[in-house]
């Protein structure tokens, strides 16, 4: 499985994010930009991610979106798992906001 430190992450600066934590988590606190398909939700929405591009995956602490990353690699997408999810990502102190998206 491919993996990627949330510091290299955000310094793609166009990196597409899917965030597979479930929608309270997500209304805590989340990466501006990042897509929400909770992981119990990806099957189901598997043709909304996209196929021409990585996809990087994220969860609280990189359990939940270990698993994405190994289902979504089997499917043929190229998936990378952001490392400790975005508690390591808000403890790197990159930018997390508010609220649930828009």
């Amino acid at each position: 499985m491919q993996t990627i430190s949330p510091t290299a992450a955000h310094a793609l600066g166009d990196a597409y994010i899917i965030d597979v934590r479930e929608p309270e988590e997500v209304a805590r606190a989340r990466v501006d930009g990042a897509v929400h398909i909770p992981l119990g939700s990806l099957v189901a929405r598997l043709d909304e991610v996209p196929r021409d591009r990585t996809v990087y995956l994220m969860c609280a602490v990189g359990g939940r979106s270990a698993q994405a990353t190994q289902f979504l690699a089997a499917q043929g997408v190229d998936a990378v798992n952001i490392d400790g999810g975005i508690t390591a990502w808000h403890r790197s102190g990159l930018p997390v906001v508010a609220g649930a998206p828009s």
